[in-house]
């Protein structure tokens, strides 16, 4: 056995306490740095975050706004309508995407398997990484690519639709470091038939192709389905085709005056009638697609039936177009606005239609004649907002003033 004197025994007693105390100031120091870390990285994913949210609500506010280079020492041995084209493609071409999507069917064992969707354009509005685009080119989709013109491609996701004005927001990430182009809105309220526009897209998937154009109509109405109207279209005869659609309508400017949407064609190609929802529109709905993920609007909360030859000829009625009011929702905004309901039901198929309610005839100004009529008339109404409303009652004229209630409520109950 080894012995230790008493002053070995206090060195090693000293020195061992050192040791400890060392360790406990390292291992202090250590943690508070990594808390200091992450309280900075909270900080800074809420910062994030925050101008994130920022940004979806700016709607494209930070757009470049810089003029178009008409100018240059290039562009000089050009006439000055080649010059403005020539400058419209050059500084926006890159913020036009190419949008291609995969959508699920099922083999002959029934199971699910991919396969290549529609495919489209789109126009990034915002650095963040939001592109614009029709909602037909997306509403199959499960999956969304969005096509750069550098040629990446990403996966994106859908920030929000709107299936009545056609139009849709995906949202993507760009690559680290990317400085990505975007397309200033327009006004096309301002917009006048004779002048001159611009289309970039990619027709049967040939990237970023321009054509030009005038405007040839204003204020087109176009029904896409039983119920549903698109109002005040801009009708171009610039070369619009298959892979267009969701792409940018663009003035001589440089900004986007229209999304481009549909071609009538007899044979499926550009006979130079093509349709383009107005701006306007969208930077209307665009909001509520970012905010919500989809549009809010407001709706006369009520059983509607849209009349019919039938039910005219049965019930006797003065009119033969319009909208019955079959019932109200008791205490609701309709009802308290005076809208009278029917009270006499009659079985038509499997439902019950209630006679003897007012007819509706007009709502915001708008003829309604039918259930179309009706959803054009409040497709640019929130709820909470007040229309006038003219009816029919016991072959009378009166005019009502209408408190909406919001339609996706209001259709669900």
């Amino acid at each position: 056995m080894k012995l230790y004197s008493r002053s070995q025994l206090v060195f090693f007693c000293v020195l061992s306490a050192l040791f400890v105390c060392a360790l406990a100031l390292a291992f202090g120091l250590m943690r508070g740095s990594f808390q200091g870390l992450s309280a900075e990285e909270g900080v800074g994913a809420q910062a994030e975050a925050e101008a994130e949210a920022e940004a979806e609500l700016s709607l494209a506010e930070s757009q470049s706004t810089q003029t178009l280079r008409l100018n240059t020492a290039e562009l000089l041995p050009f006439s000055q309508p080649e010059r403005e084209n020539i400058a419209v493609y050059d500084q926006l071409n890159e913020a036009v995407v190419n949008i291609t999507t995969e959508t699920q069917a099922f083999n002959w064992f029934l199971e699910p398997v991919p396969q290549d969707g529609e495919s489209g354009s789109g126009s990034i509005i915002d650095t963040s990484g939001l592109v614009l685009t029709n909602n037909h080119v997306i509403s199959k989709a499960i999956k969304v690519y969005i096509n750069l013109a550098d040629g990446s491609q990403i996966e994106g996701t859908v920030v929000g639709s709107d299936g009545e004005n056609d139009l849709a927001v995906i949202r993507f990430k760009p690559p680290e470091g990317a400085a990505l182009k975007t397309i200033p809105f327009g006004d096309s309220g301002a917009l006048k038939v004779g002048q001159k526009v611009l289309a970039i897209g990619n027709p049967f998937a040939l990237e970023r192709t321009l054509t030009v154009g005038i405007v040839s109509g204003l204020g087109r109405p176009i029904q896409t389905s039983r119920q549903n109207v698109i109002r005040d279209m801009i009708q171009t005869d610039a070369s619009i085709n298959p892979g267009n659609s969701g792409g940018p309508l663009i003035d001589a400017n440089g900004k986007m005056i229209g999304i481009n949407t549909m071609i009538y064609s007899p044979s499926g190609g550009s006979v130079g009638i093509g349709f383009a929802v107005p701006i306007d529109t969208a930077k209307r709905v665009v909001a509520d697609l970012i905010k919500f993920g989809k549009v809010r609007r407001g709706w006369i909360d009520a059983t509607l039936v849209q009349l019919f030859p039938r039910l005219v000829q049965y019930a006797k009625l003065p009119v033969s177009a319009g909208m019955l009011v079959s019932r109200t929702r008791k205490n609701g905004l309709a009802e308290k606005a005076g809208l009278k309901q029917g009270s006499d039901p009659v079985r038509y198929g499997s439902g019950v239609i209630y006679l003897g309610g007012d007819i509706i005839t007009s709502v915001d100004g708008f003829k309604v004649e039918t259930l179309a009529d009706l959803y054009s008339a409040l497709e640019d109404n929130k709820p909470g907002e007040v229309v006038d409303v003219e009816l029919l009652r016991g072959g009378k004229k009166v005019q009502l003033k209408v408190t909406l209630a919001d339609r996706e409520d209001a259709l669900n109950q």
